[in-house]
C-alpha cells in the first residue's frame, strides 16, 4: 500500500527560494483542511521569507468591490482565506474563485 498523505511543506521553501510563486488557500467553513490550520502551517513554515510574512497584515480580498475574504503574502507566498465557502471553494464560491485564479494566472494583486 501507498501512502496517501505526503507532507509537502518540506518542499515548498526550497520552491519559494527557487522564485516560484506559492497560493495557499481555504474555505472559512471547510472542515477538512480548515483555514486555522492552514494558516498556522504557512505561519510555522520555515523560509527566507517568514518574519516578513508573519509581520504582514490581512488585507481583504475583493471582487467586484466586494470583500470576498482575506489575504496576506509577502514575496512569493500568499494566503488567502475565502469566505463562505467550504472545502470545495470553486463551487461554494465560483465568482471568488474564478477571480482568484484569474488574478493569481495574470501575476495581479489580489
Amino acid at each position: 500500500m501507498t501512502e496517501s498523505m505526503k507532507n509537502f511543506e518540506v518542499d515548498i521553501p526550497s520552491l519559494l527560494q527557487d522564485g516560484i510563486k506559492l497560493l495557499v488557500y481555504a474555505g472559512e467553513y471547510d472542515l477538512i483542511c480548515n483555514w486555522l490550520g492552514n494558516s498556522r502551517w504557512v505561519d510555522n513554515m520555515e523560509w527566507f521569507g517568514r518574519k516578513e510574512f508573519l509581520s504582514a497584515a490581512f488585507v481583504p480580498f475583493k471582487v467586484d468591490g466586494v470583500e470576498a475574504g482575506l489575504r496576506k503574502s509577502y514575496g512569493d507566498l500568499t494566503f488567502l482565506k475565502v469566505y463562505n465557502a467550504g472545502h470545495l471553494v470553486p463551487m461554494d464560491q465560483p465568482k471568488a474563485s474564478l477571480e482568484m485564479l484569474r488574478r493569481w494566472m495574470k501575476g495581479e494583486p489580489m
